[in-house]
């Protein structure tokens, strides 16, 4: 569970966990190919109870 978890997410330089907005990958037949690309860089982060969450869990034992 714990590498299913970091591939979803990214850790910037700062520490802060980033992740794709659920929902983006569907219906995209009828979007312009510049919207599609637009949503796939759209990220965003957790709050902090989940950041503290995942790097706890994340942990190497």
């Amino acid at each position: 569970m714990r590498k299913a978890v970091l591939k979803r997410i990214k850790i910037t330089g700062t520490g802060k966990l980033l992740r794709r907005r659920a929902g983006q990958d569907h219906f995209n037949a009828k979007k312009s190919r510049r919207s599609q690309l637009r949503k796939q860089t759209l990220l965003v982060g957790f709050s902090k109870t989940m950041q503290r969450n995942i790097k706890r869990y994340s942990r190497t034992p």
